[in-house]
């Protein structure tokens, strides 16, 4: 009898705990169903989203081309627009994985001061590029000097300006550091000026180096006439008499007209007879 209530208790024991896991099992699968949904559901959130946001930004780039907007503008709306539309689809996804929004938005006050340090650079170079497009100290495709590099401006985003320097590199320099730092920008005027400094051998007829500069001068087309070049002895120095040549060029000229000038000055001197000096020493030796 005693046995018999024994395995009557066990057998009951037995099938709760299957009963147990068939809970479980049935749970997990539930739970499963419901997440791969979600998963599902983020995933096509993610796909779409990301196709609306190449799409939306190829329509402002567009539009902006047809309004003819400037290009240091156009490239800093669509770095923010990208930037913002992604944070709303980062947003709309983790709201679909079933995290509360209004937990995420609790979480992240929570971590508020963290991030803000975190990104209180960011936040400045944001403001230095809304700054550098109020003011404009420069605009996509001038050449500048700025933080010890000089290029040309090829993009201005939401928080970096992207440089292209003379030998092709890449160059990002933060929007903060250029709104309240020293910028050279060799574009914005029409014109420059170039300067040269050419030495010659004491004795030689400065009426006869004078007159050939300004024949050189005179034959150069991009060279300008106003303002009027400027020609003048500079220094007698310790083994040449210097002389320094100004002249006027547009700004696109500069570079080509300081080159092909000193090739010209070398040959035309040559010809001339107009000697070049190199650096002498004179030693007087004492007699006993």
């Amino acid at each position: 009898m005693i046995t018999h209530l024994l395995q009557a208790a066990a057998a009951e024991n037995a099938a709760a705990e299957v009963g147990k896991l068939e809970h479980l099992l049935q749970s997990l699968l539930d739970w499963g169903t419901t997440a791969g949904k979600h998963i599902l559901a983020a995933l096509v959130i993610f796909i779409v989203g990301r196709f609306l946001i190449s799409f939306i930004n190829k329509m402002v780039a567009r539009l902006l081309e047809r309004r003819k907007v400037e290009p240091s503008i156009q490239s800093f709306v669509r770095s923010f627009v990208s930037i913002l539309l992604t944070v709303l689809l980062i947003v709309a996804v983790v709201s679909k994985l079933g995290v509360e929004t209004t937990s995420f938005a609790a979480l992240l006050a929570s971590a508020g001061v963290a991030v803000g340090m975190a990104l209180s650079g960011n936040l400045q170079n944001f403001a230095g590029g809304l700054i550098v497009l109020l003011f404009k100290p420069y605009k996509v495709g001038d050449t500048v000097e700025c933080q010890g590099e000089t290029g040309v401006v090829r993009e201005i985003q939401i928080f970096h300006t992207i440089l292209t320097t003379f030998d092709n590199k890449v160059v990002y320099i933060p929007n903060g550091t250029l709104s309240s730092g020293v910028i050279t920008n060799y574009s914005r005027e029409e014109l420059r000026r170039v300067d040269w400094t050419v030495g010659v051998e004491y004795g030689s007829d400065y009426d006869k180096v004078e007159a050939t500069i300004r024949t050189i001068l005179a034959a150069d087309k991009r060279v300008l006439d106003k303002p009027a070049p400027t020609i003048a002895l500079t220094a007698l120095a310790d083994s040449s008499v210097n002389v320094v040549i100004r002249v006027w060029v547009k700004s696109e000229d500069y570079w080509d007209v300081f080159f092909d000038m000193n090739k010209t000055i070398y040959a035309v001197f040559n010809r001339e007879g107009i000697g070049f000096p190199f650096p002498q020493l004179t030693v007087h030796q004492a007699k006993d």
